[in-house]
């Protein structure tokens, strides 16, 4: 694609469950913002000012738009990645709301260390929950009485969705409890999963969605009510006293404030509305290419007696080991023919080496900026290491 223009001839890049290529017109959006209104945004009044708080807000109601929810019920807040904000979250919530925190095992670090902290902080019980192998989660089989469940929506080592996230939020409600969902994988190629869908609190990292590094929480207005803030600084309150202050996110108007204490990145929250308007664009064409490759690449691998997947069916994530050798000299093998995959155990330690006692692993993420040369040259390369 023209967009990735820069990739040079040969280079395939196989990262982007990790963080995704920016499309130039991203990079033309931050650079834009550097050298023609460089400036700090909701502080000032003179005219470059006015144009990063437009390009700002513009980028909030994008992101709604994106995931089809209303500005009437959601706000958005800018943070530093998924990470920070589904820690930022549970940090505050009112332990005296909820009886018990759930997770489940397929899940990044993320949420799954951040629900270990929320356990030990306030010893509230810690439930892990069983997904199922097309990632979905058996709703009748577990208590949601008052309970905090964080979750992901798409797994970062083999895709996998859950597809009945709409039928599980509307569960947990009914039993009085919130749902925040990590949708940092779901984003880029699975967004569909979670639109209209009206959780609690969705975080995700831009870098994963073609944009700049930065992490977003979308969230509910009355998430606030079951909330005490307790992450203080400027740009949060509208005045301050010897002893008080008056928080700018009591109106509605700036209750995106909550989450947002300090300067923000403000260059790299506009492009990541360059990145929602480039995406929105895309032709079918072009989906269909990420569709194609990632469906001969998973035929390629799982045809392998050598091969052993994680996944159960084809995804742009997919992760595998090859028998009798060790990932990581795999990945310096491909890595000297060009290739950028990622080894280990993706920050997934607990599913993927303790639950299935797997060796660490190696995993290809397809992007929309590979081509169909790419997925032949990898092919071409695992052909010789497989024989």
């Amino acid at each position: 694609m023209e967009d990735f223009d820069y990739l040079g001839e040969g280079e395939v890049y196989l990262d982007g469950a990790c963080q995704s290529l920016r499309p130039r017109c991203v990079i033309e959006a931050v650079n834009n913002y550097y050298t023609e209104h460089n400036s700090c945004g909701e502080r000032v009044k003179y005219k470059w000012g006015v144009v990063t708080d437009g390009k700002v807000e513009a980028t909030r109601e994008k992101v709604l738009k994106f995931l089809k929810l209303s500005g009437k019920k959601y706000t958005v807040s800018f943070t530093l990645n998924t990470t920070y904000g589904i820690n930022l979250i549970l940090s505050q919530i009112r332990q005296d709301a909820f009886k018990k925190i759930m997770t489940s095992e397929i899940e990044h670090n993320s949420p799954f260390l951040a629900s270990m902290a929320f356990h030990e902080r306030t010893g509230l019980p810690r439930e892990v929950m069983v997904r199922n192998d097309d990632g979905t989660i058996d709703v009748d089989s577990y208590d949601f009485t008052d309970a905090i469940v964080v979750v992901n929506c798409a797994s970062n080592f083999d895709g996998r969705k859950l597809s009945n996230v709409a039928e599980l939020t509307k569960k947990i409600h009914k039993a009085g409890g919130i749902v925040i969902i990590d949708a940092a994988q779901a984003m880029a190629h699975s967004a569909e999963v979670l639109r209209g869908v009206e959780v609690d609190a969705i975080c995700f990292s831009a870098h994963k969605l073609y944009a700049p590094s930065l992490g977003v929480i979308v969230w509910r207005d009355d998430l606030a009510a079951k909330m005490s803030v307790g992450f203080v600084g400027g740009g949060m309150v509208d005045d301050v006293t010897k002893d008080a202050y008056l928080l700018s996110a009591e109106g509605k108007e700036h209750r995106y404030t909550r989450f947002e204490s300090g300067l923000q990145a403000w260059g790299e929250i506009i492009g990541l509305g360059a990145a929602l308007d480039w995406l929105v664009k895309l032709p079918k064409a072009d989906w269909k290419n990420l569709e194609e490759n990632y469906h001969d690449l998973y035929d390629f691998l799982k045809s392998s007696e050598k091969v052993h997947l994680v996944n159960k069916e084809a995804n742009p994530t997919m992760s595998f080991y090859v028998e009798g050798l060790d990932s990581h000299l795999l990945g310096a093998a491909l890595s000297r023919e060009n290739i950028m995959a990622r080894t280990g155990y993706f920050c997934a330690h607990y599913y993927l080496d303790h639950v299935l006692g797997m060796p660490p692993l190696i995993r290809f993420s397809l992007g929309l900026h590979n081509r169909r040369e790419d997925v032949t040259k990898v092919k071409k390369v695992m052909e010789k290491i497989l024989h």
